[in-house]
């Protein structure tokens, strides 16, 4: 078995167990508000690459916990992360159509539905982070991280960056700024609680933090590639909307080319920033490049 399958194997059995435990969660049948929980488990249950999920529980298991340690800690992030994207293709936000190949949660259920599946799943996120089975004070700490990257110094102001920028020419700081807090915050609390779950020092957390940060940006800067390039079958969701929506991004700023020496140039950073760091980065540097060259 190659070192490139092996790592995809270790991958795949990832996804699998967040997979199971998120299969798991908002089960209510029964309920006046029973299809309010479907939507949850419609958005929730598509599908995706749960690479903020699997970076959480690597980064445990490079500070030497188990995996089962940062499980809820990982399936947390997914459902504050399935919330960022309901609410990102509603007719307000990006309105966009069509999500992980099928349609988005607004077509499916509605746009008042849809709005409140993401409320639920943000607060569902919390919950199932409190169910972690480590210390009370890792906890704490692991709620205050993802709360500190879901708000207006997050997502929250990232989104609000990116919607009131539309027909404006950003300046290339000004995007840097708005990625790092819409895309690279979640990425950097997923690992950050990774290491937090498995009880790592504080210069490993602020490494974690230095690592997803970079990759964070190398991933949105393949988006904006991809946005351009890849197909709506590859992608699962619409192409060419940031065109439409008059966004600024690297691509139209500087072009594909540059683009790409940037993200490689910030996957030399990620992987710099954890070599000697931890007892084995294979898989995180594996990762990395992965993400840099994703085709979709």
């Amino acid at each position: 078995m190659t070192d490139n399958t092996e790592k995809i194997s270790d991958m795949q059995l990832c996804r699998q167990m967040i997979d199971e435990r998120l299969h798991e969660q908002l089960v209510e049948a029964g309920t006046n508000y029973a299809t309010l929980v479907e939507s949850m488990r419609y958005s929730l249950l598509a599908g995706g690459k749960r690479t903020r999920a699997v970076i959480c529980i690597k980064f445990c298991e490079a500070v030497g916990g188990r995996a089962e340690d940062a499980l809820d800690a990982a399936c947390a992030v997914e459902m504050l992360h399935t919330y960022t994207l309901i609410h990102d293709d509603l007719p307000i936000m990006d309105g966009d159509e069509l999500r992980r190949g099928i349609p988005s949660n607004h077509i499916e259920y509605g746009e008042f539905t849809a709005t409140l599946a993401g409320d639920a799943l943000q607060a569902a996120a919390f919950e199932t982070l409190t169910n972690s089975p480590i210390s009370s004070e890792a906890v704490v700490e692991m709620v205050r991280t993802l709360a500190q990257a879901a708000g207006p110094h997050g997502i929250c102001g990232g989104q609000y960056l990116d919607l009131s920028g539309e027909g404006w020419q950003l300046t290339i700081d000004e995007l840097l700024e708005l990625y790092s807090m819409k895309t690279a915050s979640l990425i950097a609390a997923a690992a950050k609680m990774g290491v937090i779950a498995g009880y790592g020092t504080k210069s490993q957390i602020e490494i974690a933090h230095q690592y997803a940060t970079s990759i964070g940006l190398a991933f949105q800067i393949r988006d904006d590639v991809l946005d351009c390039t890849a197909t709506e079958e590859e992608l699962g969701k619409p192409i060419g909307s940031d065109e439409e929506n008059d966004k600024t991004t690297f691509v139209s700023l500087l072009g594909a080319h540059a683009c790409e020496k940037m993200i490689k140039k910030e996957t030399e950073k990620a992987i710099k920033a954890i070599e000697g760091k931890f007892a084995n980065t294979e898989f995180l540097t594996w990762l990395a490049h992965t993400l840099a060259n994703r085709t979709k």
